[in-house]
């Protein structure tokens, strides 16, 4: 584990425990609000409402979670035991999400979603922030990084694919809705909880970085935004996946409303997400070959490009070309999703040159609270927009309804994109200024003094990177 280069079981368990994380949030962003609405019977409104109401909870729980982690001290790490301590958790709150309660009032119906969605997202918490916050020690060489982010990403989408496709279909095998959900909800919970016991036995932590515990000051919460490297990142990644969660959430009822084709939404998504995995060596190459960076902007123009192609297809469309669109989508969402999370395995080496410390929790804490930020955002934008438009569950739509889902479809993702793309030209960090960074750090966690050339190359650095 002190190597740069990491065994092949590791990348293996390590990519495993993101079948939860890859896979959760594509139920949620694809059936979640339509479950809510349609089948536990809740307004679009007050649906929207449960998710922001869990985000003031995420807003405190992510950090919090981010700063437990780091000052975890245990003979298995600062990290794994929650993997552990998962296991019962992440079955018990995925069923109770998705339990369609009876109750005869709408309040007490909500009352129920509401506490049941944040028992979920604090399990969500405990678990993928120390998950998350393992990437950076597990190896500390720039292209291998890259390498364990492709088995994670490998992983993710495979289960992207599954929980694309397979949700639906079993709940189409009971005659009641309610039954379905409830047996989806068996067989998913099961599915993302019992990986992690992999991933706990297949990981190991590195021991220098378990220093001493250091105070706590909540200046530890605001630190990471005076990092610059960190800011870019976090808004690459805060757009380009409020993206991804918009396109979710309005798909099921683009593809049932205006392409007249809703029986066939999980297996457009199918391919989407199977042409991410298909891309996995390519952007991997890309990443390595041009960097990161690079990757990510050609990634993103692809992505823009397949939502502008949207517009060409209408109700009368063929299958196969709807199916084109997805699979185009796919290649540009694929690159997003590697590169960026392999571009945050980094942020923390800039952190540790501006800090001293190893801060990786309070990282992954942030980046979790964004990453579910922007689910909730998109579920609530969607929701908001749709109510407004005139959205009449289960009944024809009118024309003025078709309009704006199709052009929110279409140009709501590529504004947001282009944002993406803006903070992506500024991102700093080069993979030659990373060689200098770990080059440095590795003499500093030695207390090894540094000589004249490299003391001007640090400073250099902290101009470049933390600002």
């Amino acid at each position: 584990m002190r190597g740069e280069k990491l065994s092949l079981k590791t990348k293996i368990g390590y990519g495993l425990g993101d079948l939860y994380g890859g896979g959760a949030f594509i139920i949620l962003g694809t059936y979640y609000l339509h479950f809510l609405t349609d089948v536990v019977k809740i307004t679009p409104v007050l649906a929207g409402l449960i998710i922001m109401v869990s985000k003031i909870w995420d807003a405190v729980t992510d950090p919090l979670m981010g700063v437990i982690s780091d000052r975890t001290r245990t003979r298995f790490g600062r990290r794994r035991p929650y993997f552990l301590l998962g296991i019962p958790l992440i079955f018990i709150s995925f069923w109770l999400l998705w339990y369609p309660v009876g109750f005869a009032q709408e309040w007490q119906r909500f009352v129920y979603m509401l506490f049941s969605y944040l028992f979920f997202v604090t399990v969500i918490t405990m678990v993928m922030i120390p998950y998350n916050a393992l990437a950076p020690e597990l190896t500390l060489d720039y292209n291998e990084r890259t390498s364990l982010t492709a088995f994670r990403m490998f992983f993710s989408m495979l289960s992207s694919v599954i929980c694309a496709i397979l949700p639906l279909e079993i709940v189409k095998r009971f005659d009641s809705p309610k039954t379905g959900y409830t047996a989806m909800a068996t067989f998913f919970g099961a599915f993302f909880a019992i990986p992690f016991l992999f991933t706990f036995l297949a990981t190991k932590e590195r021991k220098e970085f378990q220093q001493p515990v250091f105070r706590f000051t909540f200046k530890e919460f605001l630190e990471p935004f005076r990092n610059k490297t960190f800011v870019y990142v976090l808004l690459m990644y805060l757009f380009s996946f409020l993206t991804m969660d918009v396109i979710m959430s309005i798909l099921i009822y683009y593809m049932t409303y205006y392409i007249k084709k809703g029986n066939i939404t999980n297996l457009a998504l199918g391919v989407l997400l199977i042409s991410e995995i298909v891309f996995i060596p390519f952007w991997s190459f890309v990443a390595r070959k041009y960097g990161k960076r690079i990757a990510f902007l050609s990634s993103v123009m692809v992505w823009i490009v397949a939502m502008l192609y949207s517009l060409t297809i209408t109700p009368a469309s063929p299958t196969a070309l709807i199916f084109l669109f997805a699979a185009f989508t796919g290649i540009g969402t694929g690159g997003v999703v590697i590169t960026i999370y392999s571009i945050f395995a980094d942020v923390p080496d800039v952190d540790e040159l501006m800090s001293g410390k190893r801060r990786e929790g309070i990282y992954s804490g942030l980046f979790t609270f964004m990453r579910k930020l922007s689910s909730a955002v998109g579920l609530f934008l969607v929701s908001s927009l749709i109510s407004v438009a005139g959205y009449r569950p289960g009944q024809e739509q009118t024309e003025t309804f078709l309009l704006v889902l199709r052009f929110m479809f279409a140009f709501l993702p590529v504004v947001l994109l282009t944002l993406a793309l803006i903070f992506a030209l500024k991102y700093p960090l080069t993979k030659d200024l990373h060689d200098t960074l770990k080059k440095i750090l590795q003499l500093k966690r030695q207390n090894s003094q540094l000589s004249e050339e490299l003391r001007a190359q640090e400073e250099n650095l902290k101009t470049k990177l933390v600002g």
